[in-house]
């Protein structure tokens, strides 16, 4: 929690008796009650490693409640003055499709290998090195929170792609949150203490990730707009500080983003992940990568192509190649079981010197 929050709601309560059966506080008003309410988990999470279990706790308001403040005004501004403004500029984190100030979303069904792209995706930002078509301008830092795999499984995967890359990140530019280290969890981002915890991380960071929504937000229902709003608000609040915050979620049956589509509104970039028409399982991660939702990115770079993750040694690497050209992919599946060049231009009924140019981009595009 930051300390903002714990000044404002936690330091004006006053103890004032306790029973078998419940702890009793003075607060100034109601509203004190009400937010203190709102957020008891907090507190009961806070009291349990104290011996405080299974006590209730009751906040009685000493004075009637204030008046509601008025809301604050809105203050249009006049075009020419709105264009004279200094405003702080987007900056590229992986250009073209991360910037400051914004938000984005990558998607797809499960076994796609979402994960594994967005955790290379941080460690591509942290390190400042490209990742297939995109490139860091410099490092930046990122923090990542993981609602879903075991903590071991996700070391793994971080050792592998650390390994194929040609510069690792400095310490302190890539952190990981993850709920096998947290001894009470990950609390739900759809709720405020969950929002004031992770925010209490950010500090210095540029590129916020949140890998998935579904296991991350809890509560609510997926296709109901007003569940998205509170979280849809804290993610407006972040872009406005000048973070990045890049949202791992579900394709659903139909190949989109899984529920509301009030989540895309938002969004400057939407990535998703789709299997090519001739995916077999064997060939492990293999996607096409597609941009539903685009802003300031366009020619080649809004374009899609396909992506295939190897391991060699340990050690992940990418490959990429043109949608539409199963060619070069049957001969990326040939040269991977170890045919020769002569081989994989009989299979595919190519001339030798064909294979051998297709050998040569596939191998460059691996390094």
């Amino acid at each position: 929690m930051s300390a903002q929050s714990y000044n404002t709601w936690f330091v004006p309560a006053e103890f004032l008796k306790a029973d078998a059966h419940a702890v009793y506080m003075t607060v100034p008003n109601g509203f004190f009650q009400d937010w203190l309410n709102d957020h008891i988990d907090v507190i009961e999470a806070a009291a349990r490693p104290l011996g405080f279990t299974g006590l209730q706790f009751v906040f009685i308001a000493t004075r009637d409640r204030d008046p509601i403040p008025e809301p604050p005004r809105l203050h249009p501004v006049d075009l020419f003055d709105f264009l004279k403004m200094e405003l702080p500029p987007q900056k590229l984190l992986l250009d073209p499709i991360l910037s400051t100030r914004s938000a984005a979303m990558l998607y797809s069904k499960r076994g796609a290998g979402k994960t594994f792209l967005s955790l290379a995706i941080g460690c591509a930002v942290a390190a400042g090195q490209p990742i297939l078509r995109w490139a860091p301008p410099e490092p930046r830092k990122v923090l990542y929170v993981d609602g879903e795999m075991p903590a071991a499984g996700m070391q793994v995967r971080l050792k592998q792609i650390l390994k194929g890359m040609p510069a690792q990140p400095a310490p302190g530019y890539f952190r990981l949150i993850t709920p096998d280290l947290e001894e009470f969890g990950i609390w739900s981002l759809s709720r405020t203490e969950g929002q004031v915890y992770v925010e209490d991380q950010l500090a210095d960071t540029n590129l916020l990730i949140l890998d998935n929504l579904s296991t991350l937000c809890r509560g609510g229902r997926e296709n109901d707009a007003e569940s998205w709003g509170q979280i849809q608000e804290w993610v407006l609040r972040l872009r406005r500080a000048g973070l990045c915050v890049l949202m791992i979620h579900h394709a659903g049956r139909n190949g989109e983003q899984r529920g509301t589509s009030m989540r895309e509104d938002t969004l400057e970039t939407m990535i998703t992940l789709r299997h090519p028409d001739d995916y077999r399982p064997r060939d492990g991660v293999r996607v096409e990568v597609h941009f539903p939702k685009v802003r300031n990115i366009y020619g080649d770079a809004a374009e899609p192509f396909e992506v295939r993750m190897q391991s060699e040694k340990g050690a992940i690497h990418w490959s990429m190649a043109t949608v539409g050209d199963p060619t070069k992919a049957k001969a990326a599946d040939l040269l991977e079981e170890g045919k020769t060049v002569r081989q994989v231009a009989e299979e595919l009924n190519i001339s030798r010197s064909a294979a051998g140019r297709l050998k040569k981009k596939i191998d460059d595009e691996t390094k």
